[in-house]
């Protein structure tokens, strides 16, 4: 983790309007809390490879501060990496030097070339907002794959287990910071609608808060799967045993002997 200084610190938390404005306090929290990226990676790189043997490159979508590509990144010769959020590139930036990241709009964007493997983890898929912008996201998603290409999705949750009015709490230590986050999560219309209050205090600095709206889409399981078969592949719900709602897994047929 790149460590801000308080000027640098004390500027993006008194402007945060999201969680996704302070690289560094996103990361902090879900490393304090004990998310352990590496085995997640591991394991999608794992389930690449049952698929695709040969697989080289990947594209990480929604790839915040780049924490599972950095682990991504040792298995595969090239990874690159795309976000809407340009705090979360910046920081990724600085942790992968030489990678190439990208700003871009996981429901319409094009980098102009294919990859081997496109995941789209930690469920920022759950950010878009309804069922068009599903469809088109996965079918954004599947073409940047190449023939054979396998295509994962970490979902949010799912409409029929999602719980309206969890309440969530953790204090954390971390790098020398104390950091606090809690949450009220309910459900209104088709969308989880959570509120989350987030204290960081840092030792001869001081204290700051702020409050971050977060809403994410809620679709049943199956939408997810209509989606994926309506861009050409067929998909089963892995568990990541992270748990989670567990991970989309499909694989784009390979109808051609050469790579593009």
């Amino acid at each position: 983790m790149t460590t801000a200084t308080p000027t640098e610190w004390g500027r993006a938390l008194a402007a945060a309007r999201t969680v996704y404005d302070v690289a560094p306090l996103y990361e902090a929290i879900y490393l304090g809390r004990g998310k352990d990226y590496a085995t997640e990676s591991a394991k999608v790189a794992a389930l690449i490879r049952e698929r695709n043997p040969g697989a080289r490159d990947l594209l990480d979508v929604g790839c915040g501060p780049g924490t599972h590509l950095h682990h991504l990144a040792t298995v595969f010769d090239r990874v690159e990496g795309a976000d809407l959020a340009e705090p979360m590139l910046a920081h990724a930036r600085e942790r992968l030097p030489g990678v190439p990241f990208h700003r871009a709009d996981m429901r319409d964007f094009d980098l102009g070339r294919r990859f081997d493997a496109v995941t789209s983890l930690f469920s920022a898929i759950g950010n878009i907002r309804d069922g068009s912008e599903l469809r088109a996201a996965v079918r954004c998603l599947r073409g940047h794959l190449r023939p054979g290409g396998v295509l994962l999705v970490e979902p949010w949750w799912f409409s029929e287990n999602f719980v309206s009015g969890h309440v969530g709490g953790d204090v954390v230590e971390f790098e020398g910071m104390t950091l606090a986050r809690v949450s009220h999560s309910v459900r209104k219309g088709a969308s989880s609608h959570m509120t989350v209050h987030y204290v960081v205090a840092r030792p001869g600095e001081g204290i700051w808060h702020f409050t971050d709206e977060h809403v994410m889409a809620l679709f049943p399981r199956d939408e997810y799967l209509a989606a994926f078969r309506e861009a050409g592949l067929d998909a089963e719900l892995v568990d990541l045993g992270n748990g989670g709602p567990g991970v989309f897994v499909g694989t784009l047929a390979d109808t051609s002997a050469a790579r593009p």
